[in-house]
């Protein structure tokens, strides 16, 4: 980061937080996500924010291997008290918070001390995947689907109580919590997010919330804050979210589904070609790509024991290693949309959840789809119906090791996120599948309900 960077974001600081003070905001959060996938936070007031643009705010490399107990691993770059970073907020993203009237929030970006990318920044290894995607003529437009549980605020941790006991996708549902969902979409308005949808969900007390597409790194922010708006506004009605992969175990679980589509100017790339469901060969690689490194893309989208809770088949989580057209069982869907409409093809991860970090899945699935068209690789035959009940034999890893083993082999991953970033996503990994080791599913669930 250069003189003149510095000297530039210093002034815009200026102007946003003189704004921000005229509207009786007095500080702003500046966020990352960590490789367990939790949101971390440091905040400064509103007469800070010129300074903090211009030389960032100090914190440790060591979140890169805290577990999401809030305990420490190390790895061969990352570990220890030693060292210094500086965050700098994205001021294009400075966003008052509806939901925390005196509050605005930046994603931020992580630096060392002498103004060089931290290697180990999750948010510009989503950057330079993009970067990469746009060098081959390529946009990729994603958007992620966050799926939530809500339990009264003082419900005793291992056994929620929902504030509704309608049924799944049920209206009743929507007119008991229709004060706190038009909060929610309130909130995500006043914050112009464009919400496309909201409804009730399968499990008890689930809802979903659905939000136009972005390029690769807007779409993990607005993850990040329609997560923390949800949290708001929840907190506001004396509710508690969780969005953790499981709330109870033996149930369907929180999703984080990731839709995604590839562009080359205005032509949607999933529509309109010679390839399987009208896909042209490019979407084809791209996406056989993706399905091909599903194995490994699971340490990174289905990062915690919690997750192989919830990725059981016959839940629509995407359990077999398969895509299919509209197949809510594949974990890829085709999703062909409508003839009329020029930009409602798309594809879906559905094997992923909120356990992940938002900057980590979209930066990977981009690096395997990239590696699938320079492979030239075609897609298999679809599936149809339950991969179960087809005789399907490709399930993906049942267990986090299992899940490990095939992230740790793949020269994909390693070469896309580099030496330093990878090895701290493989620390915490093999540190929390041994933090559970031998724990009952309940155990797991309790530990993590309210973590995500």
């Amino acid at each position: 980061m250069d003189t003149q960077h510095r000297a530039q974001a210093r002034a815009r600081a200026r102007e946003e937080a003189a704004e921000l003070a005229a509207q009786g905001i007095v500080g702003t959060a500046l966020t990352w996500v960590d490789n367990a996938g939790l949101t971390r936070v440091k905040a400064v007031p509103t007469a800070r924010l010129e300074h903090a643009a211009q030389w960032g705010v100090g914190m440790s490399p060591v979140f890169d291997v805290f577990l999401v107990d809030d305990s420490m691993t190390t790895s061969r770059h990352i570990g220890g008290p030693d060292g210094d970073l500086r965050l700098f907020p994205d001021l294009d993203r400075l966003t008052p918070l509806a939901a925390q009237p005196r509050w605005a929030w930046a994603p931020a970006d992580r630096y060392d001390v002498s103004g060089r990318e931290h290697p180990v920044c999750q948010r510009r290894f989503a950057h330079r995947m993009a970067e990469r995607a746009m060098e081959r003529g390529l946009g990729v437009l994603m958007g992620f689907e966050t799926e939530w549980v809500v339990a009264t605020a003082d419900a005793p941790e291992s056994e929620p109580h929902y504030p509704t006991a309608g049924p799944a996708y049920g209206m009743s549902r929507l007119v008991d919590l229709s004060d706190y969902l038009a909060d929610v979409l309130d909130a995500l308005q006043a914050q112009r997010v464009e919400v496309l949808q909201i409804h009730p969900e399968y499990a008890q007390g689930q809802f979903e919330v659905s939000v136009v597409p972005a390029d690769p790194v807007g779409a993990a922010d607005l993850a990040v804050l329609v997560r923390q708006t949800i949290r708001g506004v929840s907190a506001q009605h004396g509710l508690a979210p969780s969005f953790a992969p499981v709330v109870t175990p033996d149930t369907v679980g929180n999703g984080g589904h990731l839709h995604l589509s590839l562009w080359q100017g205005q032509r949607d790339l999933c529509r309109d070609g010679d390839g399987p469901c009208g896909m042209t060969a490019t979407s084809e690689a791209f996406l056989a790509g993706v399905l091909r490194a599903l194995p490994a893309l699971l340490a990174i989208g289905a990062p915690s024991p919690a997750s192989y809770l919830r990725l059981e088949p016959s839940r629509w989580a995407g359990a077999y290693q398969c895509w299919g057209l509209e197949n809510r069982e594949a974990a890829l869907r085709f999703v062909a949309g409508a003839p009329e409409d020029p930009s409602g093809a798309n594809a879906e991860v559905k094997c992923v959840d909120q356990a992940a970090n938002p900057y980590l899945l979209t930066g990977a699935v981009i690096a395997a789809g990239l590696a699938g068209l320079d492979s030239g690789l075609t897609l298999p035959p679809p599936v149809a119906g339950d991969p179960v009940h087809a005789g399907h034999e490709q399930r993906l890893p049942a267990s986090l090791p299992a899940a490990l083993e095939h992230f740790d082999a793949s020269d994909t991953l390693r070469e896309a996120l580099g030496d330093p970033l990878f090895e701290s996503i493989a620390a915490v990994r093999r540190a929390e599948a041994e933090l559970f080791e031998g724990a009952s599913p309940r155990d797991i669930a309790a530990a993590t309900r309210w973590r995500y």
